[in-house]
């Protein structure tokens, strides 16, 4: 009995090691071998794994980036350019330059300039409200304002304004990596260049309607009047399909349109206040007494 009990403890170790033997001969002939600099460039980013970049998380952008020798495609939104800039010098690449870029907003029918047409009873979501219908005012482009956007950002740079049913963005917190983008149904969030101190001009409203439809479903819609394309000096200003649009690398900030306006459809955002002047005061003081 001893003998037999023997034979098969030994039968099952030589089956082991056998096993043992062809696994490690199949592991090092399919062996995929992986550069350890990946490890290294994937600590170097933020791992926010947004998808900015168009790969599906960090560790895709770092595997591209150690494995392509041209890098200039490649860009991490949320590190920007001192995180591309520091993993450049590791490889030994050269990043591309590329301008900053901040998510904006392209409607202003907030809650006084959008008059409601109708209540939605739904689930809070934006992307079920459009999937039902155009919305509760008569713009159908407009922001149906239920936060899919906020919701989607990770670096908290959206919230919903209650006063004005519109999104806000923080300049300082978005990294322009495109998640709020992609959420919004309607298609309002745009991303842009940051501009020179944060100052950027561009048309607030995404309605394709024709003027007079537009302007009553909203008081502050394009009517693709033309007048801006008309007085842009730069040829910045397109008009298609009765909606106006402000080309980012052609405008020179010069403001000529947001004047030209006649909706206030035109934004023109971080720029420096008018100084109020001064006459009351002065007046009074150089004005004899009686």
């Amino acid at each position: 009995m001893s003998g037999v009990l023997g034979f098969t403890v030994l039968t099952l170790c030589v089956i082991g090691v056998l096993a043992a033997v062809v696994l490690y001969v199949v592991a090092q002939k399919f062996k995929v071998y992986e550069d350890p600099r990946i490890d290294d460039v994937e600590r170097m980013l933020p791992g926010a794994n947004c998808g900015g970049c168009g790969y599906p998380g960090c560790r895709g952008l770092a595997d591209a980036l150690v494995k392509n020798d041209d890098i200039s495609t490649l860009y991490c939104s949320a590190g920007g350019a001192e995180t591309m800039q520091k993993i450049a010098a590791y490889l030994g690449k050269t990043a591309a330059e590329q301008e900053p870029q901040v998510a904006v907003v392209r409607c202003s029918g907030s809650c006084d300039k959008r008059p409601r047409t109708n209540i939605y009873d739904g689930a809070s979501s934006c992307a079920v409200e459009a999937a039902l219908y155009g919305g509760e005012t008569g713009c159908s482009y407009g922001c149906l304002g239920k936060g899919d956007c906020v919701a989607a950002c990770q670096f908290g740079a959206l919230s919903i304004d209650p006063a004005t049913g519109l999104p806000v963005v923080d300049e300082a917190l978005c990294t322009a990596c495109g998640a709020c983008v992609a959420a919004c149904p309607k298609r309002i969030i745009e991303l842009r260049k940051k501009g020179i101190k944060g100052r950027r001009v561009y048309v607030g409203c995404v309605n394709r309607d024709k003027g007079a439809v537009a302007r009553k479903a909203c008081a502050v819609s394009c009517i693709g009047c033309g007048k801006c394309v008309r007085t842009c000096p730069f040829e910045a200003i397109t008009l298609s399909e009765n909606l106006a649009y402000i080309d980012a690398d052609k405008c020179k900030l010069c403001r000529k349109c947001v004047a030209e306006c006649p909706q206030g459809s035109i934004l023109a955002v971080n720029f420096p206040q008018p100084r109020p002047e001064k006459k009351t005061q002065e007046a009074a003081c150089d004005a004899p007494s009686a």
